[in-house]
């Protein structure tokens, strides 16, 4: 510490040097003409020791250094890169004094023509150089390769000058989020906004953050979800809408889990969860595609192919593939029975349909790492799904699909009965009263709104932090988060 002091105080005293000198350490403003790797991609082929008569102007960050006491070889990082430069005192007379006070870390602006070196490396000869942001805090030493996770995550600017590959993770994540909208806007649907603050929170199955307005002198909740403003929508007269936006769900942490998560959610009149599946599997066959480029990949050593058409399975016959039971020909007491033989918890409250929701948890997630879509959930696990069209009232008409044994989403044929939505809504709020802090609460203004009639609809959601972890094989959400949520030091 004591050591990065005095270095801190050694770079204050040459933004006081630079000053007398009459330059100016943070100037408002450089022309940049080009970026490293357009130099780089024009000129890579040049033989050793050729000039050209091409004028560039470069900026980054200094992260390489060798002066030589009247010449200096040095590397600008920009965005794209880093590209050599090379300043001689007697051609940039005063203005070498920047050259002098350079650090690593510090900014610079370089003009001059392009050559190459003896060793043929593309290189900006300085026929001018402007400091352009003295960094008065050093680099972590071997900046060139911080490895350690947590700092990683809590100091990101490090990771983004020290990690490249991690600049790529997010241009990958944008490209990812620009190929869902070109999806849906391509396809006739609205992108909109809703609330983040609501009176009632909705729409999922999690607790709420909690906040306060104080001239309305009302509690306020963060969304977990905006199914059920997006759903007003649709009764508004509007066919198609979605949005993508921040969710804020109030629990732990983990490779998969962040309380402040990116969701997509689309609606579509007319439709049911066939028609959301078809849609699902395109959606992300086409954010692969513009994001890396096919839809085999790699994830964490395994491959993985998002090809459509996906399987499909019932989640009761997958419990019996991987658990070994048949659910279908069980009581609540032999579920409750065979949770315990296997050490799975479950409150006393807990329904049927949950418990069953438990087991599947518990034996199947981790044995779909192809595309799946896991159809017909226990009613009990949503108040917000139409039941089988089949006639089996224990079973709604919801999918979610998993991938790399992860849950990335989450589908229904929506509910559109007012009646039954009242009962259901009614159910929950009996759970929350016993202690399930995860029921849906009661919400009177949207049971009115469908009161006046929603069109048979098909809702989506996309977990998109989770679709950023496998299109870029990140093993952690907190690596396609740019900020994740961490623990305090």
């Amino acid at each position: 510490m004591a050591s990065e002091d005095r270095l801190r105080q050694e770079r204050i005293k040459k933004i006081s040097e630079l000053r007398e000198a009459g330059i100016e350490p943070y100037p408002y403003r450089y022309e940049q003409t080009h970026h490293a790797t357009d130099i780089l991609e024009k000129h890579g082929k040049l033989k050793p020791e050729t000039t050209t008569k091409d004028v560039v102007s470069v900026a980054g960050r200094v992260v390489l250094l060798r002066k030589m006491g009247k010449a200096t070889f040095g590397h600008v990082q920009d965005e794209s890169g880093r590209i050599q430069f090379y300043a001689r005192e007697d051609e940039l007379g005063e203005a070498y004094t920047a050259i002098r006070k350079l650090d690593l870390g510090d900014w610079l602006g370089v003009k001059g023509e392009v050559f190459t070196t003896k060793s043929g490396e593309v290189t900006v000869r300085a026929r001018e150089a402007v400091m352009l942001c003295k960094a008065v805090r050093p680099l972590p030493e071997k900046h060139h390769g911080l490895k350690d996770v947590e700092t990683r995550y809590r100091k990101r600017h490090l990771d983004l000058i020290a990690n490249p590959k991690v600049r790529d993770t997010f241009r990958a994540r944008a490209e990812i989020i620009r190929a869902m909208r070109r999806y849906l806007d391509k396809r006739g649907f609205l992108e909109v906004e809703t609330p983040t603050l609501q009176p009632v929170y909705g729409g999922a199955s999690a607790r709420p953050f909690i906040t306060h307005h104080n001239a309305l002198k009302q509690d306020l909740y963060l969304r977990i979800s905006d199914e059920l403003y997006l759903k007003r929508l649709l009764v508004g007269g509007f066919e198609r809408v979605y949005e993508i936006c921040k969710d804020f769900r109030n629990e732990g942490v983990d490779t998969s889990h962040n309380p402040e998560f990116t969701m997509l959610e689309w609606y579509m009149a007319y439709g049911d969860y066939e028609t959301g599946m078809q849609m699902f599997e395109e959606i992300i066959a086409e954010a692969a595609q513009a994001s890396v480029g096919t839809t085999k990949l790699t994830y964490q050593g395994k491959k993985l192919d998002l090809t459509p058409p996906w399987k499909r399975a019932r989640m009761t016959d997958l419990i019996k593939e991987h658990a070994g039971i048949d659910v279908l020909t069980k009581s609540l007491e032999e579920l409750r029975s065979f949770c315990d033989e296997h050490n799975i918890a479950y409150e006393q409250r807990d329904a049927w349909g949950v418990l069953v929701g438990h087991i599947f948890e518990e034996f199947c997630e981790q044995h779909l790492f192809q595309p799946t879509f896991v159809i017909d959930h226990p009613i009990e696990t949503t108040p917000l799904c139409k039941p089988l069209r089949d006639g089996d009232t224990r079973f709604v008409e919801r999918f979610e699909p998993f991938i790399a044994g992860m849950e990335v989403g989450n589908a229904y044929s929506e509910l559109n009965d007012p009646l039954l939505q009242r009962k259901l809504f009614e159910d929950q709020h009996e759970l929350k009263m016993v202690g399930d802090e995860e029921a849906h609460p009661m919400d009177e203004d949207f049971l009115e709104a469908i009161e006046q009639g929603m069109p048979p609809t098909s809702g989506v959601g996309i977990g998109v932090d989770r679709i950023a972890m496998i299109l870029t094989d990140s093993p952690s959400i907190r690596d396609v988060i740019l900020f994740p949520a961490l623990r305090p030091e």
